[in-house]
C-alpha cells in the first residue's frame, strides 16, 4: 500500500506566520503537525512508500526537514506551482501525481494539516475489512463548521450521501481528508476528464460515492483541521493539556507562564505574563501581556499587550509603535 501526504497548500488564513513556511512544519509540542502523520506512517509495515506532495516554494523546506529526521518512508513529490492562483486543486495534482509516480497499488490520502487523535493502523485495518473506498467521519457538532467541509450521510457505514461544503447542512458529520483506496478506485484521471472540480478531495468522493460503494470510519477521538489561527492554537493546547513546553536554550524571567504555551530555543521573555500562545525561535517578548498569540521567529516584543495576534518574522513592537 502507498500513502500519500498532501502538503500543498499555502495557508493564506495564517499569514505571516506561514507566508514562507510550511503549516505542516508548524510545531505542537515536542513534534509538528505532519512528523505525528509520518511517525504512524512510519510504523505500519503495509504502508511501503510515502510521497509528500507539495509545491515548487515548499518542497525545499520539505526536503530539509526530512533530511534532518530519521524517517525512511517519505519523499518528496512536486506540484510545479509557487503560488495559490497557479494550484491544480487537490484532485489535480494527486491524479498527476499517481501517473508521475506510477502508483498502482491501493492508495491512502491524508492532508498533512490534519492532527487526529486516532491512530492510523486503526483506519487501514478497516479499510481492509471493508474492501471498498473509506473516509474517515467526524461529528464536529456545529452546523456553522460543517459549512466549510464535506458533509456525510450515511446508511449504516455506507456513504449513501456526500455533499462538498453545502450551503444549508442537514447534519454535522464530516469528512477530515483522510482517505482509502483500493488500487481499481484511483478513478482520477476518469473524473477529471469529465470535467468535475479539481480542487477539494470532496468533489471527487462525492462522484465516487455514486459510482461504487463508499465506506465511512467514524470517529470520535479529537481532530484539529490546522488551518486558522484558532485552530492552530486548540491543537497545541489539545496537544500540551494544559502544560508549557519552554526550549532548554530559551531564557524566561520575572514572567508568568500560563497554560498551552511554547516557547522555542533561544526564545527570550522577560517581565512578561503569556498564555495559550507560541513563540517562535529567538523572539524577544518583554513587558508584554500576551493572550492566544502566534510570535514569529526574530520578533522583538516590548511594552504592549496582545490577543489573537499573528506577529510577523522579525517584526520590531515597541510600546505600540513599529
Amino acid at each position: 500500500m502507498k500513502a500519500v501526504v498532501l502538503a500543498g497548500g499555502y495557508a493564506t488564513r495564517l499569514w505571516p506566520i506561514t507566508k514562507h513556511r510550511p503549516k505542516m512544519l508548524l510545531p505542537v509540542g515536542e513534534t509538528t503537525v505532519i512528523d505525528r502523520i509520518f511517525s504512524a506512517l512510519e510504523a505500519d509495515e503495509r504502508i511501503e512508500e510515502v510521497y509528500v506532495s507539495t509545491n515548487e516554494r515548499f518542497a525545499d523546506a520539505f526536503e530539509q526537514h526530512l533530511a534532518d529526521q530519521s524517517f525512511e518512508k517519505p519523499v518528496v513529490s512536486v506540484e510545479e506551482t509557487t503560488e495559490e492562483a497557479e494550484k491544480f486543486g487537490v484532485v489535480g495534482a494527486l491524479g498527476q501525481l499517481v501517473e508521475r509516480e506510477g502508483i498502482d497499488d491501493d492508495l491512502l490520502v491524508v492532508a498533512g494539516d490534519n492532527l487526529i487523535g486516532f491512530d492510523l493502523s486503526e483506519f487501514i485495518d478497516y479499510f481492509q475489512q471493508k474492501e471498498t473506498a473509506v473516509l474517515a467521519a467526524y461529528d464536529v457538532g456545529d452546523r456553522e463548521k460543517a459549512k466549510s467541509y464535506g458533509l456525510v450521510e450515511l446508511d449504516g457505514d455506507r456513504v449513501v450521501d456526500f455533499q462538498e461544503k453545502p450551503a444549508e447542512p442537514n447534519s454535522t458529520l464530516v469528512s477530515i481528508a483522510c482517505y482509502a483506496f483500493p488500487q481499481e478506485s484511483i478513478r482520477f484521471e476518469e473524473y477529471l476528464s469529465g470535467g468535475n472540480n479539481p480542487d477539494e478531495p470532496g468533489w471527487f468522493i462525492q462522484w465516487l460515492q455514486n459510482q461504487e460503494p463508499v465506506s465511512a470510519f467514524v470517529f470520535d477521538e479529537p481532530w484539529f483541521d490546522i488551518g486558522t489561527p484558532e485552530s492552530y492554537l486548540e491543537a497545541v493546547a489539545w496537544t500540551l493539556g494544559g502544560d508549557s513546553v519552554i526550549a532548554e536554550s530559551a531564557t524566561v524571567e520575572r514572567s508568568t507562564i500560563g497554560e498551552n504555551v511554547q516557547v522555542m530555543a533561544g526564545a527570550e521573555i522577560a517581565d512578561a505574563t503569556l498564555d495559550r500562545s507560541v513563540v517562535f525561535e529567538d523572539a524577544v517578548v518583554e513587558g508584554c501581556e500576551i493572550h492566544e498569540t502566534i510570535i514569529d521567529e526574530g520578533t522583538h516584543l516590548e511594552g504592549i499587550d496582545l490577543a489573537g495576534a499573528l506577529i510577523g518574522a522579525h517584526t520590531q513592537l515597541t510600546n505600540g509603535v513599529e
